[in-house]
């Protein structure tokens, strides 16, 4: 028996296999078309389910013995329906500026530490009842016709089994979950004007919701046995994949965003994580929590300074059969060593996250001279996104957090330079794992749990999840970063004015 991870991101959807022990066997990827505009950045989430349906059709004719099918997706965006399930309109995502004068309102009934103490978030208008609070304010006519509003998790859990429900962790990126009680907050509900009976159900990670339709069974090509799981927010997926579960281990995501996530074995200081605009988010573990300390820019910053600036490497790369990547870091090491280059890039080139939520904010490259060369920017860009998230944990020190190493996924794992660096800047072990995409390992960890292939989340990581290196910090680089690190810190508060 088969089980999959069905992983839904904003421009596509991917659904991976893997056998009863583990193995990965293969994946099918589809993308969909987002709307962006002067007024808002949408998404016809219609687009999303016909790309659910194909890939899952996909893998089934590869793997026609799937047993379980686990949902995890991004967070935020939401869609109205009617009761069948059919969108109303095209829903927003989280980066559409509309929803600013709804927190306000939520913030003067509430009150910006109160809501925090509820829901574990502070007041931002990213997330899903002040987007939908204006909804209903500019769009009267299709709140009134709502019977549904999903997330994009229980969206497609509700298209494949008829079974509305959401995980406690997708559902604390709506503002509106009381994180203590693990259910729907009426005062957040009341204060919003919104019918709290139009949200799906809340469940724990990993709850199986039921199996397939007969309908959804014909659309997608498998039996109607099959079991559909509830996993999580994607960030949630990628903790559970890169086998963090105690607060001794927190998790580098170095994709396109930058993640740090560190898990708590306890509910965590609130007013601490109110002060970054951290999120305190119920985990897989019962009992457990996990918060968000993020760089909007990660690789995207890495792939900026590539496509823009490394032309001639790219050709020289390919010439040699190498990545550019690898190139760029072997011209530094020949120039420099593993000295930390003359530069101080502020990594805020769309927007700054954590602990600013500055979406306003502008990034800088600071230090530059005629004798500057493309390998010492990359290099810079680098030690930028590094230096952020040093700046993000010591912002988290005084909330409980006290992880002891960290393990690392994402494309950018595969860079021994950076896994490095970051060891040295943060001073603690950097364990680099096998799979670049640890969040549809969650997914599938979690739905081999549900459908009995795995006893438990030990079980699942010896199976699934397997270490490749581990970069040890190095005290005498730790002193470089951290001389560089006092002037880094001051960089936002001495540009922001200017831009």
């Amino acid at each position: 028996m088969k089980i999959a991870g069905l992983d839904i991101g904003t421009t596509g959807c991917k659904c991976t296999v893997f056998d009863e022990n583990g193995k990965y066997l293969g994946k099918a990827y589809r993308d969909y078309p987002v709307r962006r505009k002067v007024t808002g950045h949408e998404i016809d989430v219609s687009t999303i389910m016909d790309g659910v349906v194909e890939v899952i059709r996909e893998m089934a004719g590869r793997y026609p013995d799937i047993g379980g099918i686990g949902i995890t997706s991004f967070g935020e965006t939401f869609v109205m329906t009617d009761g069948d399930g059919k969108p109303l309109h095209n829903a927003m995502l989280y980066t559409d500026p509309r929803g600013g004068d709804e927190v306000k309102q939520l913030s003067e009934a509430l009150g910006e530490m109160r809501i925090a103490e509820i829901t574990g978030l502070r007041p931002h208008e990213m997330y899903s009842l002040p987007k939908l609070m204006w909804m209903k304010a500019n769009r009267p006519e299709i709140y009134a016709r709502a019977q549904h509003v999903f997330l994009m998790e229980d969206y497609v859990v509700y298209h494949l089994t008829g079974v509305a429900q959401i995980d406690y962790s997708l559902a604390t990126r709506t503002m509106a979950l009381d994180i203590q009680e693990l259910d729907w907050s009426r005062a957040m509900f009341d204060a919003a004007g919104i019918d709290v009976s139009l949200m799906s159900r809340p469940v724990p990670t990993g709850t199986p919701a039921g199996h397939l339709t007969a309908r959804a069974a014909e659309a997608v090509g498998l039996p109607e046995s099959v079991t559909i799981v509830s996993i999580s927010h994607d960030q949630v997926a990628a903790a559970v994949g890169a086998g963090a579960f105690d607060g001794e281990v927190a998790v580098d995501g170095a994709g396109t965003v930058e993640c740090l996530t560190p898990i708590y074995d306890s509910m965590p200081d609130i007013a601490e994580m109110y002060k970054g605009y951290f999120s305190v988010v119920p985990y897989a573990v019962p009992g457990k929590y996990v918060a968000y300390a993020f760089s909007y820019t990660g690789g995207a910053l890495i792939d900026w300074c590539v496509t823009n600036l490394a032309k001639d490497e790219k050709k020289a790369a390919k010439e040699q059969g190498i990545s550019v990547n690898e190139l760029l870091e072997a011209e530094y090491q020949k120039e420099h060593g593993e000295e930390p280059s003359n530069l101080l890039v502020l990594p805020h080139f769309a927007g700054a996250a954590t602990p600013y939520m500055d979406t306003g904010a502008k990034g800088a490259v600071l230090g530059l001279t005629t004798d500057t060369g493309v390998a010492e920017l990359y290099r810079g860009c680098m030690e930028g996104v590094a230096y952020e998230m040093v700046l993000n944990a010591r912002a988290l020190k005084d909330s409980g957090v006290h992880f002891k190493k960290l393990h690392a996924t994402g494309g950018g794992a595969r860079s021994a330079v950076w896994m490095q660096m970051k060891a040295d800047m943060l001073n603690v072990p950097i364990v680099a794992l096998r799979t670049a995409d640890a969040g549809t390992v969650g997914s599938a960890m979690l739905t081999g749990i549900a459908i009995g292939v795995f006893r438990d989340l030990k079980d699942a990581a010896d199976h699934m999840v397997e270490q490749i290196h581990t970069y040890e910090p190095r005290a005498e680089m730790h002193e470089k970063y951290m001389k560089i690190y006092e002037r880094y810190e001051k960089v936002y508060d001495a540009v922001r004015p200017l831009v």
